[in-house]
């Protein structure tokens, strides 16, 4: 293997198993010739000290040799590092090796498709029944999942093809602190975000079982919210990483928070509602995705974020804000929104456009 030539420090000299060299005059690093394996190895070693370390301080002889030095840490950012790590290490011991999930139906019409509608969960978020009028924990919030899945997957016509549309804000915060990554709005959080980071994983893999049972063909959309930005990352890429695999399985990846999906004469959009909202954001649907639109017929956009129904029709497709199926935090109880909860199945057809829906309340599913 061909070796490299590359400057480092005594500290990662020692970590890759070297006798540290004296280092160079004016420097305090030493050339040493590496493989490509082990320069990755340092270079991970470094992006991670990087985070913590906020400055050094040398102390230097009349020659200018040094003889000692202080690396100076910032603690909080030691405790993150570790707190990443730690849900790292969660990620890795929920996945586990797939095989592909048996197919149950057999008789299924392959001129319709379910889309199975959820936007701002806020799994993690806690809401205390006497203040805000129902109570949310993580473990209702998991529960109540199940079970809308439960219901609608009964109660949805039998199609070959399903579409999990979960259009943001799945998760009520987005890291170590529970605050809004923007504006660090201080958020009524129930757990710690390990612990939230493993039963997101845990339930979305039901979920995906329980589809992957019903129906064919499966796409997931995972999208971008302003509460959740980074975790709608990695449970984008962690799911299409564990489903690689499963060929009946379509995890959408796509970065840009604007999703699309097309069926038959159908061209389905979804967006969180964060970047713009219901009432202007059909034209940047079709300025991303002009080449699905030009050949639909049947036109739909889907819109989460204020957590009540809104529907309108432009001259370019039919618009639905949808409802959440979370109860009202201490915010949303002070501030008077008390929209209902519910979530949609809406079956189209390859054809004809929509041509059902099921509408599951909160009170069929408690």
């Amino acid at each position: 293997m061909k070796k490299l030539r590359k400057r480092l420090y005594e500290n990662e000299a020692e970590m890759l198993g070297f006798k540290p060299k004296p280092t160079e005059k004016q420097r305090n690093t030493a050339r040493y010739n590496i493989t490509p394996d082990q320069w990755k190895k340092v270079r991970e070693f470094r992006n991670e000290q990087t985070l913590a370390i906020i400055g050094t301080s040398t102390l230097e002889d009349s020659e200018g040799n040094i003889k000692l030095k202080w690396v100076k840490r910032n603690q909080d950012k030691e405790e993150l590092l570790k707190a990443l790590n730690s849900v790292v290490e969660a990620l890795k011991e929920e996945i586990e090796p797939t095989t592909p999930i048996k197919y149950k139906s057999a008789l299924n019409n392959a001129n319709i498709c379910n889309q199975y509608t959820l936007t701002d969960y806020h799994l993690g978020m806690m809401a205390w029944g006497e203040e805000s009028g129902d109570d949310w924990d993580l473990k209702i919030a998991e529960k109540t999942l199940i079970n809308f899945f439960s219901t609608a997957i009964q109660q949805s016509p039998n199609a070959e093809t399903a579409i999990f549309a979960q259009i943001g804000d799945f998760l009520h915060w987005d890291g170590l602190d529970a605050v809004t990554p923007a504006n660090k709005h201080v958020l009524d959080a129930d757990t710690r975000f390990t612990k939230l980071v493993r039963v997101a994983i845990r339930v979305i893999r039901k979920i995906i079982i329980m589809l992957l049972e019903k129906y064919k063909k499966v796409t997931v959309i995972m999208a971008e919210g302003n509460h959740d930005p980074a975790s709608s990352v990695w449970l984008r890429e962690m799911l299409a990483s564990f489903y690689e695999n499963e060929t009946r399985l379509f995890i959408d990846t796509n970065p840009d928070p604007y999703y699309c999906v097309t069926f038959g004469k159908n061209c389905l959009f979804y967006h969180h509602g964060h970047k713009k909202a219901i009432n202007n954001i059909d034209s940047v649907f079709v300025s991303k995705y002009k080449k699905q639109f030009g050949k639909s017929e049947y036109v739909y956009g889907h819109t989460g974020h204020l957590h009540h129904t809104k529907m309108l029709e432009s001259n370019l497709m039919t618009l639905e804000q949808h409802r959440t199926l979370a109860a009202k935090d201490a915010y949303a109880s002070r501030g008077g929104y008390n929209s209902g909860r519910d979530a949609k199945v809406i079956t189209y057809h390859k054809n004809f456009g929509e041509v059902g829906r099921q509408t599951i309340n909160i009170n069929m599913i408690k």
